[in-house]
């Protein structure tokens, strides 16, 4: 039988390429994406044209509470369980800690803390017995960010999040995991100024950012290794916070 697989966020950066390496797989997959319909369908058309899989696209918007029902809808209607549930999608918030309102605070943490939650609270009878759920943390869960508090403080709960939830899950024999990427070569980190990228890469013993397929072989791994669970694997390429 032919396993689905949701990733949040999966049509662009990180969520595409571990889109793109389950479908290659031959995992269904149901890829949730926020405001650009039009790379969505783009993705869809692709993977459906080069895969052997069927390849579903939903609209939810993880800072809205509404974004639960309609996943939990779409699934009840399609009659689908899911073999993994992968939380890729995230927001930050750049606005200096002196600046920052209570209000912007609260939006990230409801995208990459509470969204999550109370989403694999709603769906949890949609997981398939011995299925798993992976978070993409991040490696500013682990090293201090200079640049966005309340991103780095949510990424480190998603980590406790996920060494916690091994204990709620365990009686459906779910595995849950994360991984704590660095610095990937998505467009969106593209887009930086070439002195902060070389500032970056000295910072990384392999001095070069991760490209995405490289990322998306580890997702994969853990998706598919049956006793990987509680862990958070660091993807950093040997970074060193100075």
């Amino acid at each position: 039988m032919t396993k689905f697989a949701l990733i949040t966020g999966g049509t662009k950066g990180i969520g595409k390429a571990v889109a793109q390496i389950l479908a290659k797989a031959g995992y269904n997959l149901i890829l949730t994406y926020g405001n650009d319909v039009e790379a969505a369908q783009f993705v869809q058309a692709e993977f459906t044209e080069r895969f052997n899989t069927e390849i579903f696209i939903l609209q939810a918007d993880i800072t809205s509470e509404k974004s639960i029902q309609v996943i939990f809808d779409f699934l009840e209607s399609k009659d689908i369980r899911l073999f993994s549930l992968i939380f890729n999608a995230g927001i930050t918030s750049r606005t200096r800690f002196e600046e920052i309102k209570q209000e912007e605070w609260e939006r990230v943490f409801y995208a990459n803390v509470h969204f999550p939650v109370f989403l694999l609270q709603k769906i949890l009878s949609r997981i398939e017995i011995g299925g798993n759920v992976l978070f993409t943390g991040s490696l500013m869960g682990v090293y201090p960010h200079s640049v966005s508090l309340s991103y780095g403080v949510t990424k480190s709960a998603v980590h406790a999040l996920v060494q916690n939830f091994v204990k709620f899950m365990a009686p459906y024999k779910i595995r849950v995991n994360a991984i704590a990427p660095g610095f990937v070569d998505t467009d969106w980190q593209k887009t930086k100024p070439a002195e902060i990228r070389r500032n970056i890469e000295n910072k990384i013993a392999l001095e070069r950012f991760c490209d995405p397929d490289e990322l998306a072989e580890i997702y994969k791994l853990i998706v598919e290794n049956n006793y990987l669970n509680g862990e958070i694997i660091t993807v950093s390429g040997g970074y060193s916070y100075k």
